[in-house]
């Protein structure tokens, strides 16, 4: 099979594209390079910079594909802006990346074949939730524009499979961490510019590169006032894309969306992150409190029951020190010497 990929330069993108070449499957990359970098793009695989706001674009890499007598099977798509603080802030540019872009990558597909997508979607679907783990039925509602942004997606995807025939499935995740360990050592980190999420910036405390981790909330009501977050690892949420791709082929994808929440089940809390790293890293890392971010819910865990069910799922990285043992080596080997 012949997959796109978009976003593939990212750090999630680029672990599942490389992972689909070791399984046999011929990969391109799209990426308009806005939040990644050239050098961060898997080596041999094709790579085009563009837009997904570029139609026209998009369409010319479907049909010379096609032209060229390899047409793509199907798309992965991770493309997108992830900061739910900042969609608080500036939501036109969530409705504009994520949900109008998207619209435009599914006309270029019915215009010109793949007829299969698996989509990179978000547990903030759900909003605060009212059980926890949060299974794939509770109710949507998000609590900050990100979150929104890709739900309206989902809704897109609804309407396109009824019409269109489209086979999708939505993948839900919270925090995605670690890095890949391979024949060659630990590669793909979890790097961002400028960088905003909690273990790369607790990482970067014990590297020197920072004084302090803020802690946004510590009167939440769980164990220790802060919040709880689920953390999957990167390559245990590449193997799920992988067995969400191939479920696109089943009869039950051609009469059902497919929608799978991907986490490890239990969560933790900010605090429990920190400690974990101290224990890893061995250095102190020092912490201060700051208020609360608008919209961030106390408690995101989500239950990936179905996933294991269904797809067969079986995350090998089932332990927070686990997880950020991986992280640790690669931003030592990246960021050690400065």
């Amino acid at each position: 099979m012949k997959i796109l990929v978009t976003g593939g330069a990212g750090y999630i993108g680029s672990t599942v594209a490389e992972l689909l070449v070791s399984r046999g499957y011929k990969v391109v990359i799209l990426d308009n390079l806005c939040h990644a970098h050239r050098d961060a793009l898997p080596v041999g695989i094709p790579f085009v910079e563009a837009s997904l706001a570029d139609r026209e674009r998009v369409e010319g890499v479907f049909r010379e594909a096609t032209a060229a007598g390899e047409p793509f099977d199907g798309v992965i798509h991770f493309a997108a802006l992830i900061e739910a603080g900042e969609s608080m802030q500036k939501p036109e540019l969530y409705f504009r990346n994520n949900t109008a872009e998207t619209l435009s990558l599914l006309e270029a597909m019915i215009a010109c074949g793949p007829r299969r997508l698996v989509f990179s979607s978000t547990a903030a679907v759900y909003g605060e939730p009212e059980t926890v783990p949060i299974p794939e039925s509770a109710r949507l509602q998000p609590t900050n524009a990100y979150g929104e942004s890709k739900l309206l997606v989902e809704q897109m995807l609804n309407w396109f499979h009824r019409i269109h025939g489209l086979r999708s499935a939505a993948l839900r995740y919270f925090n995605v961490a670690g890095a890949a360990e391979t024949p060659e050592g630990i590669v793909r980190g979890e790097s961002h510019e400028p960088e905003s999420h909690l273990i790369p910036l607790i990482l970067d405390v014990a590297l020197g590169r920072r004084a302090s981790i803020k802690i946004y909330g510590n009167d939440y009501p769980t164990i220790d006032g802060t919040c709880i977050r689920d953390y999957v690892h990167v390559a245990d949420l590449a193997e799920a894309h992988v067995l969400a791709l191939q479920a696109l082929e089943t009869p039950r994808a051609a009469d059902h969306r497919l929608i799978y929440n991907l986490g490890n089940g239990s969560g933790f809390t900010v605090q429990q992150v920190i400690e974990s790293a101290r224990r890893v890293t061995g250095h102190a890392i020092p912490a201060e409190v700051e208020p609360r971010r608008a919209g961030d819910p106390a408690v995101l865990v989500a239950s990936s029951s179905r996933a294991i069910s269904e797809l067969g799922w079986k995350p090998r990285y089932t332990t927070l020190d686990g997880i950020l043992r991986t992280a640790w080596i690669w931003h030592q080997k990246r960021y050690a010497k400065g």
